[in-house]
């Protein structure tokens, strides 16, 4: 496993109002979470770049409001027409 440093001044940790490993969590979360959902990487992948299982990132989703499963419209109708 690779290991990414990052440098953030301190006013941010008092503007999230978090310390830096809470920080570091967050924004773990928040990017599997972006990158899930614009197609960028699968559920599964989404939850171990979050750090959690993916029962656990799924909930995290509902709790941040996003869209936990992808729904392609047109391939719903297709499968519906099919009955």
């Amino acid at each position: 496993m690779n290991t990414c440093t990052m440098q953030f001044p301190d006013k941010v940790f008092a503007a999230t109002r978090s310390d830096p490993v809470q920080f570091s969590r967050e924004l773990r979360i928040a990017a599997a979470a972006t990158w899930y959902s614009q197609g960028r990487v699968s559920q599964e992948l989404a939850a171990e770049i979050a750090g959690l299982d993916r029962t656990d990132f799924l909930m995290e989703l509902a709790g941040m409001k996003m869209d936990v499963f992808h729904v392609d419209l047109t391939e719903l109708k297709q499968e519906l027409s099919r009955g």
